[in-house]
């Protein structure tokens, strides 16, 4: 597929989303601790403290990580969000950096934009956390402007990684913080997975090659470079806690799915921009 494809491919599969959910399990009892997203929050690395600071519409039950949990935010700091969806790092991240600090959500959905927009106005947060409409692969933000850049599942969607991670050190301050959860590979994909719209929304599809991941990130310029890494978490206690995966993986040969499975893996990078 063209790049141009691929985005909207993605773009209509999240704004499918952000229209269909009403909160973040589609009802209002999100914030109880049985249901998939809350479950699926909480093996991601969420706190319960972290949960309480996040509004319960801008958590759609999507990501594969906490990029905030190895951030080390701090008040004041200037954090940008790429791919920012309905919010929910962004939210996050407010309640660490706070009044004195500023928050950029970039996305380029409208729906998930103009979510995002109404909560912050709603939580009156609005002077200090702002969502701007753009794509990661050349974002709308000054350069040298930001101390911290998250990304929680997305840079896998986008067709040029490598212009993503060139504007994320661009716009990066001298010594500034990257931290990212991303659905990584560590064998290529079966050919029948490739190419298929769902699959790629779906972050399956745009996965890179751990090692083409890194190299990419050193390419952009980025040091002190490390990961952790865990099992791709698309499925809590057995029940599918992610809408996109859950649409994507109709209709795909159980075999093929199954050697997606084992070789999907979610991980959390942590790099610095050089002083």
């Amino acid at each position: 597929m063209k790049n141009e494809d691929i985005r909207e491919h993605v773009r209509s599969g999240y704004g499918e989303v952000a229209r269909r959910s009403s909160s973040c399990c589609g009802t209002s009892s999100c914030c109880d601790d049985d249901t998939p997203a809350h479950k699926q929050a909480i093996s991601l690395g969420y706190a319960k403290d972290d949960l309480a600071a996040i509004p319960e519409d801008a958590n759609l039950g999507l990501g594969c990580g906490n990029p905030s949990a190895i951030a080390g935010l701090e008040p004041g700091e200037t954090v940008l969000d790429l791919g920012s969806g309905a919010g929910m790092d962004a939210f996050l991240a407010a309640s660490k950096v706070g009044e004195t600090g500023q928050v950029i959500g970039v996305d380029m959905t409208p729906e998930m934009l103009a979510r995002a927009r109404d909560t912050a106005s709603q939580r009156g947060v609005s002077h200090f956390v702002e969502f701007r409409r753009g794509l990661i692969e050349d974002l709308p933000v000054t350069s040298d402007s930001v101390d911290v850049i998250l990304s929680n599942c997305v840079i896998n969607l986008s067709p040029d990684k490598e212009k993503v991670f060139a504007e994320a050190f661009r716009v990066l301050k001298p010594g500034g913080r990257l931290a990212v959860s991303d659905i990584v590979l560590s064998e290529p994909l079966p050919e029948a997975l490739l190419g298929i719209g769902a699959s790629y929304t779906a972050c399956i599809s745009g996965a890179m090659l751990a090692s083409d991941y890194k190299q990419t990130m050193e390419q952009a310029g980025f040091v002190d470079i490390e990961y952790t890494r865990s099992d791709a978490a698309f499925l809590v206690d057995g029940v599918c806690s992610d809408p996109v995966f859950e649409d994507a993986i109709e209709g795909v040969d159980p075999a093929d799915l199954e050697a997606a499975r084992e070789n999907l893996w979610s991980y959390r990078y942590f790099a610095r921009k050089p002083q």
